[in-house]
C-alpha cells in the first residue's frame, strides 16, 4: 500500500476512534438523564437557536426526516418540545422547546460541557483549536465531494 493511502487510512482509524470515545463520554452523560445523543442534540439546538421547521431539524444533526419525526415525538411525550405550525404556510411545522425542556437544559447543559471538556482533556488549547479547524476543513470537502 502506498504511503498517502496508509495515511488515509490511518487518520480515518483515529477520527473513528476519537470520535467513539468521546461520544461514549457524552452519550454516558446524556443516558442519565433519560435522553439518547439524538434527543439531546434536536433538544439543544432548539434551544440555543430557537424554533426550527422539522424538515431543517434533519440536516442540522444529520438525521432523516422519519427519524427527527420519532425523536421530536418523545420529545413531546416528555414535556421538552411542542409543535407549531407556520403562521405564513400551514404546511409549515416548527418545533419548540417548552418551558419544561429550557428547565432541563438550562440545568444538564453545564454538566454536560465540563463531561465533554474532560473527554478532551488529553489536548492542549492549541491542539484543540488546531484539530477544530482541520476538522471542519475535512468535513467541508468530504461533504461537497459526496456524491
Amino acid at each position: 500500500m502506498d504511503k498517502e493511502k496508509e495515511e488515509s487510512l490511518d487518520l480515518y482509524i483515529a477520527l473513528a476512534r476519537a470520535s467513539q470515545w468521546v461520544n461514549a463520554h457524552a452519550d454516558r452523560d446524556i443516558r442519565k438523564h433519560g435522553l439518547n445523543r439524538t434527543e439531546f442534540g434536536v433538544l439543544e439546538l432548539l434551544y440555543h437557536k430557537g424554533p426550527q421547521p422539522l424538515q431543517q431539524i434533519g440536516e442540522k444533526v444529520l438525521m432523516s426526516s422519519g427519524n427527527i419525526t420519532y425523536v421530536i415525538d418523545k420529545l413531546e411525550k416528555k414535556g421538552f418540545v411542542c409543535r407549531r405550525a407556520s403562521t405564513e404556510d400551514r404546511r409549515l411545522i416548527y418545533a419548540e422547546v417548552t418551558d419544561a425542556g429550557t428547565l432541563f437544559i438550562e440545568e444538564v447543559f453545564p454538566q454536560h460541557t465540563l463531561v465533554i471538556e474532560e473527554a478532551v482533556r488529553g489536548l492542549t488549547a492549541e491542539e484543540k483549536r488546531a484539530a477544530s479547524v482541520l476538522l471542519k476543513k475535512l468535513g467541508k470537502f468530504a461533504q461537497t465531494t459526496y456524491k
